[in-house]
């Protein structure tokens, strides 16, 4: 019976190998070969067959069969390419799969905690994506008669130079806790909604809950600063009053001077490691001659969603207990600042390398000067289609810089004086109220708006809150009263005959200030002695109504013109804010 069953079995009586042109000449077409196989053991009851054949080669080129003349080298060719296309086929059903779907697609739904180190493993962990909303901020002109003009640019120092440093009490009590209003949580991406002070002093922050339990402190959003920081209770030196209780890490949260963090941050001050230090003391220097002086702590950081979704990092922050300059002015509405540069003490680069998120920042602020906008840290909410890209450039002080070939006012050129050392580059600076020109190009704008007063306006040199203030005829109510009277700002970028160029286009109301007194005032100021008077440095007034993208995994920036109200990731559903 066995037997029977075997008889029955179908046998294998040839097989076909179809072979494709090699790539240089298509037109060989493809070959299709067939091998027959002869019945080793033919059936006895069969009827008597003719004498077994050798194996027949054909080959079927266009429709016609000819005799094949395997030649070796042909031979070789069709072999390679077709273990190329069988990798091919291999590689898309595998990455097509609805396991492998699954798997990049799906995540864990509850609270996620990462390796304090950031030594966890990368296999096991996907990239998370979440949004923060951006709060709006008192201004400081309630205190002061005059604007302040904040440039952040904050960068690590000489450390001592404000005498000892504080060292840090055993605390474990606990401050008044809050919860973020997060919007939403997605893949590859933090989103953040922004808000401006009132008075339109041009800076914006977010809130963070730091600390266990997580307390909510309010923090400047400054892509030029490395570090972020909080005002801390070790105790306080000089700090403002802040908008919230001063943060007071545990003891055993202070990062010690032989971590490998505090050997990085370290380095690259004027002082240098401090091999014999117990703590990890830092002090940085602002741009506008402000200054922070602190100790590093490793502390909880929360990321939580709209759904209740948490994450859980610990990162390195600042307990900042001495303030100096007009840093003190802002600090009575926030509680510190959210380094956003791409050194890597910065809170994006420490989530990055955790694998939390993608190292994509983002910051959309509205045309609207009293309104705010959002903030998203990783890629979920990067605009397919409509972005201007331009290369990053690579710097030693971390910040997000592009280079400028050319920058017009309506029609006329300003002169970028390129024989200065690092003339036609620009910083984008989210942590500057204002924008800042070098010198010449500061001096040929000014020069231009000289036609002005043709137009009804007079310059008001009472009027104090900018270096330049015009008196229209009446009161002004808002920059589009008198928009018209000025015109756009064009930055090019690109300059090389085989690159196409990319502008940045600022209109009037992307530099211009309205002052108490109804006066329009001009929102761009000489930046001759910001690093070295060579950089063109653009801050948030010129940023309105523009998302800006900062890819460090691409190594660019990128820009479009939005009102910041419709924010929507790939595929997914944003709730509204």
């Amino acid at each position: 019976m066995a037997s029977g069953d075997d008889e029955d079995q179908s046998q294998l009586k040839g097989f076909v190998i179809i072979t494709l042109p090699p790539p240089d000449n298509p037109s060989l077409g493809k070959t299709i070969t067939a091998f027959t196989i002869p019945n080793p053991n033919p059936n006895p009851n069969s009827p008597p067959q003719p004498p077994s054949q050798p194996p027949i080669h054909s080959s079927l080129r266009h429709g016609r069969i000819r005799t094949l003349i395997a030649h070796p080298r042909r031979r070789r060719i069709s072999w390679t390419l077709s273990g190329i296309a069988l990798f091919a086929i291999l590689t898309v059903c595998f990455t097509q799969s609805p396991i492998n779907r699954f798997k990049l697609a799906t995540s864990e739904p509850n609270s996620n905690e990462f390796d304090q180190d950031g030594n966890d493993d990368d296999d096991d962990r996907r990239s998370n994506s979440f949004v923060f909303p951006l709060l709006p901020k008192l201004g400081s002109r309630e205190r002061s008669k005059t604007r302040d003009m904040e440039v952040k640019l904050g960068k690590f120092s000489m450390l001592g130079s404000k005498g000892a440093a504080a060292v840090l009490p055993v605390d474990d009590g606990g401050l008044p806790g809050g919860k973020v209003k997060w919007v939403s949580t997605v893949e590859n991406s933090a989103l953040l909604p922004v808000n401006e002070d009132d008075l339109r002093d041009g800076l914006y922050y977010t809130q963070i809950n730091v600390g266990s339990p997580p307390r909510p402190y309010f923090l400047d959003i400054d892509t030029g600063s490395d570090l972020t920081w909080i005002q801390c209770d070790a105790p306080c030196t000089s700090c403002a009053k802040g908008a919230h209780p001063y943060y007071k890490p545990e003891s055993g949260n202070i990062l010690s001077s032989k971590d490998s963090f505090c050997f990085d941050v370290q380095r690259t001050t004027k002082g240098g490691y401090c091999d014999s230090c117990h703590q990890c003391d830092y002090e940085i220097e602002y741009a506008d001659h402000s200054s922070s002086l602190g100790v590093l702590s490793k502390d909880n950081l929360r990321l939580v969603d709209v759904n209740g979704t948490s994450v859980d990092s610990k990162v390195i922050i600042g307990c900042a207990y001495d303030q100096q300059g007009i840093l003190l002015n802002s600090l009575t509405t926030t509680d510190g600042i959210l380094g956003l540069s791409r050194a890597k003490v910065s809170l994006p680069s420490q989530l990055a390398k955790q694998g939390i998120i993608d190292n994509i920042i983002g910051h959309c602020l509205t045309s609207d000067s009293t309104s705010g906008g959002y903030m998203f840290l990783g890629g979920d909410y990067v605009p397919q289609t409509k972005m201007a890209w331009v290369p990053m450039l690579n710097d030693a002080s971390m910040n997000y810089l592009a280079e400028v070939a050319r920058v017009t006012y309506g029609s006329k050129q300003l002169s970028l004086d390129r024989q200065k050392k690092g003339n036609g580059r620009m910083v984008f600076d989210s942590g500057s109220s204002y924008t800042y020109f070098s010198r010449q190009a500061y001096s040929d704008l000014t020069n231009m708006l000289k036609d002005i007063p043709r137009d009804g306006f007079i310059q008001d040199a009472s009027d104090t809150t900018l270096p330049i203030c015009w008196r229209y005829k009446s009161p002004i109510r808002s920059i589009k009263d008198v928009s018209k009277f000025f015109k756009p700002l064009t930055l090019q970028f690109g300059r090389k005959w085989w690159t196409i160029s990319t502008n940045l286009h600022i209109p009037p109301e992307g530099y211009l200030v309205k002052s108490n007194k109804g006066n329009v005032c001009l929102g761009i100021l000489d930046g001759s002695d910001l690093l070295e008077g060579s950089h063109i440095l653009l801050g948030d007034i010129s940023m309105r109504g523009s998302l800006i993208v900062y890819d460090n995994l691409k190594q660019r920036v990128g820009w479009m013109r939005s009102e910041c109200v419709d924010l929507k990731p790939s595929n997914k559903q944003l709730p509204s804010f």
